[in-house]
């Protein structure tokens, strides 16, 4: 673990989902090569659709089609159907809970805090994710890509948790694996941690220049400056 020294209050903490909480990759992959597969085109190896995940599943659809030829949106969308319907149905038929996620969740819940999941995924797969991978019953919060006009990088889901809980944006925390994170945080005025193993494509997370790197997410408790209390919350 790498920080800059300081701890964090974290009255709220927010967590990405694919590649901080959950490795989801291998299902993503599995529903995108099924796509080029009918299309008649070349599956993407495992780490090309890795460096693809981050900006919804439509962004990771067309990026792989762009591997042979761009679509156009007719075609986007007539993939995304296809696409839709067999992630629906493989949800989570190899997508595992990283090591120390929910012993984390389980501690930061004890201590008072409010727990966001912030993610660029659609809805109508996280919920499902969550729920099946008993990860629900942890979040006070859930912001999907679509849950409100704007998703990350801009920080709008941000400063929405905040407004939500009734707090500074500076007094929460934004724990994720890509850039999409550090630049909402940034822009929210949000300290940001990102997890080493994550899903950052090429570039090394140690460059996004965060708060504090993290190996396992357990880590994070080791960073939290103290144990908030109701009476913390509302004071905005």
């Amino acid at each position: 673990m790498t920080t800059t020294g300081k701890r964090f209050r974290a009255k709220v903490v927010l967590l990405d989902l694919d590649g901080t909480l959950v490795d989801t990759a291998p299902d993503l992959a599995a529903a995108a090569n099924h796509v080029l597969r009918k299309l008649g085109r070349e599956p993407a190896e495992m780490p090309v659709i890795r460096g693809f995940i981050g900006n919804g599943v439509r962004e990771l659809m067309r990026r792989a089609l762009c591997l042979t030829r761009a679509p156009t949106e007719a075609e986007l969308d007539e993939a995304m159907v296809d696409f839709g319907a067999y992630y629906a149905a493989h949800l989570t038929d190899h997508s595992r809970v990283y090591p120390g996620v929910a012993e984390t969740l389980e501690a930061l819940k004890a201590q008072d805090r409010r727990i966001v999941c912030i993610t660029n995924k659609a809805g109508t797969f996280t919920e499902p994710l969550l729920d099946t991978l008993g990860l629900r019953p942890h979040f006070d919060l859930v912001l999907s890509g679509d849950s409100l006009p704007r998703k990350k990088p801009d920080p709008l889901p941000l400063t929405h948790a905040a407004t939500h809980f009734g707090v500074q944006p500076e007094t929460a925390l934004l724990v994720g694996d890509s850039r999409n994170d550090t630049e909402a945080a940034r822009a929210a005025g949000m300290p940001v941690a990102c997890v080493t193993y994550g899903y950052h494509g090429d570039q090394p997370v140690a460059e996004l220049q965060p708060d504090a790197l993290l190996d396992n997410l357990l880590e994070l408790l080791d960073i939290l400056e103290h144990t908030p209390h109701e009476r913390d919350f509302g004071k905005v």
